[in-house]
């Protein structure tokens, strides 16, 4: 049976805000054996932070869980998957509207899923209230 995968690797850490840049730089890590533009990984970086970072603020609130990062790298792609237990979204088409958020007292705002569909080349998102999200993003590497 042939693999669908080159490499996989899994992560878990806490939804604590210190923990973003850790998982950022530890995906793109992951990524470069791709041999991906310094663009490339720079959108892989900011497409991760801004994931984790909603799974932080909107996923648990004010609560600590787990956040779990699972990447595979297939043959010219990185395919990565970022899943919360956290509150869920509810309404995922109303989440992606650009500057659309819950939360407008903070900076930045509204913003996330439209930086991650406009730095990745595929986007998903699974979400059910009181369960928790699952985001998937690809990045093809040419």
């Amino acid at each position: 049976m042939e693999e669908l995968y080159r490499n996989k690797m899994q992560l878990e850490f806490l939804s604590k805000s210190e923990n973003e840049a850790f998982a950022r730089i530890t995906v793109a890590t992951f990524a470069s054996q791709l041999d991906p533009t310094i663009e490339q990984i720079s959108d892989i970086k900011t497409a991760v932070s801004e994931a984790v970072t909603n799974c932080i603020i909107h996923g648990y609130e004010n609560k600590v869980g787990i956040i779990k990062i699972e990447c595979e790298i297939q043959e010219k792609s990185i395919e990565i998957t970022i899943i919360d237990n956290g509150k869920g979204i509810k309404d995922i088409e109303k989440a992606k509207e650009p500057l659309y958020t819950t939360k407008p007292e903070l900076e930045r705002s509204g913003m996330g899923f439209t930086i991650m569909e406009s730095f990745m080349d595929e986007l998903e998102v699974e979400s059910v209230q009181e369960v928790g999200t699952k985001i998937k993003m690809k990045k093809i590497i040419t």
